[in-house]
C-alpha cells in the first residue's frame, strides 16, 4: 500500500492530520490488514462487519437493524460459541494473525508464544481497533495463561520501541507512512518501559518480531494448522464464550450481537 492510498483510506489529509500518533499507527495496521484480506481468497463468512451496505434492491427500513438478538446479515453463532467459531464467523483480518503465528512457529518458538501471535490482534478483527492490545488482552485473559494475555497487552506499546539486540528495528513502515518525527502518546512510552523490565518482556517482544509488517499476500495459512495449539492453550468455557460470566463475557457477546440496540 502506498502513502497516498493509506491517507485516502482514513478520509484524506485533513482527517489524517487530526489523528493522534497512536490512531495513525492503528489505522495503518488496519489498512494493511484490509489490503491483505482483499488479496487473499477467503469465504464471505469472514467479512461480517464489512457487510453494512444493503442491497440497493432491498433498501433498509427505518430502525430495521436497531434490534435485539441475531442480525440476519451475520452468520448465526451457536448456543455455546468457541474461539474457532469466532474465527470462522466474526473475526475479519484473520490472515494477518495466521501469518504471524506461522512465522512464530517457523522461528521455533514455544506454543504459548505461537498462540499469542495468533491472537495478538484479535480485538482489531472482531471488537475494536483503538488500544487493541489492551482490549485483546482483556478478551482472552480468562481463557489463557496470564503470560499470553500480558504479552498481548504490551505488544501494542513495544511495537514502537526498537530493540536491535533481539532483531527488532523500528518498523520502516511507520517512518514511510508517518514520517521520521512521528511519536506516540506518553502512555505508550510508559507502558513500554514497564514491559522492558518485566520477566515476560521477551514474550511480548516476540509478538512484535513476528508481527509480519510486510503482510505477504502470497502466503496462505489455514486455521486448521493451529487447532492443536488452540486446544492445548485456550480454555473454551463449557457455557460458551459470552455466557460463562467471566469479566470479559460481555465483550464476546458484543461480537455475537454487534448491532443490538440496547
Amino acid at each position: 500500500m502506498d502513502r497516498r492510498s493509506f491517507i485516502a483510506s482514513v478520509g484524506g489529509v485533513v482527517a489524517f492530520t487530526a489523528m493522534t500518533a497512536n490512531q495513525k499507527a492503528d489505522a495503518l495496521e488496519l489498512a494493511m490488514n484490509d489490503e491483505l484480506e482483499a488479496r487473499v481468497n477467503k469465504s464471505v463468512i469472514c467479512t461480517t462487519y464489512r457487510r453494512e451496505t444493503p442491497d440497493p434492491k432491498e433498501p433498509l427500513k427505518p430502525g430495521e437493524f436497531n434490534h435485539m438478538g441475531h442480525d440476519k446479515r451475520l452468520p448465526r453463532m451457536s448456543d455455546k460459541p468457541t474461539l474457532l467459531e469466532f474465527f470462522e464467523k466474526r473475526l475479519t483480518n484473520s490472515s494477518h494473525l495466521l501469518q504471524s503465528a506461522r512465522l512464530a512457529r517457523i522461528n521455533g518458538l514455544p506454543e504459548k508464544i505461537v498462540l499469542a501471535c495468533l491472537l495478538h490482534d484479535i480485538s482489531v478483527g472482531g471488537y475494536v481497533r483503538v488500544d487493541h492490545g489492551y482490549h485483546g488482552a482483556q478478551l482472552i485473559a480468562p481463557y489463557v495463561d496470564e503470560e499470553i494475555s500480558w504479552a498481548i497487552k504490551y505488544h501494542q506499546s513495544l511495537r514502537f520501541i526498537p530493540d536491535e539486540d533481539v532483531g527488532y528495528p523500528y518498523p520502516e513502515a511507520y517512518i514511510r507512512y508517518f514520517g521520521e518525527d512521528y511519536k506516540p502518546e506518553p502512555y505508550i512510552y510508559k507502558d513500554a518501559e514497564y514491559a522492558r523490565n518485566h520477566k515476560w518482556y521477551m514474550t511480548a517482544r516476540q509478538i512484535t518480531i513476528n508481527d509480519v509488517y510486510s503482510f505477504d499476500p502470497n502466503v496462505k495459512v489455514e486455521l486448521e494448522d493451529y487447532y492443536d495449539i488452540i486446544g492445548r492453550h485456550f480454555k473454551d468455557p463449557e457455557e460458551g464464550l459470552g455466557y460463562d460470566n467471566s469479566h470479559s463475557a460481555h465483550m464476546w457477546r458484543t461480537m455475537i450481537f454487534p448491532n443490538n440496540h440496547l
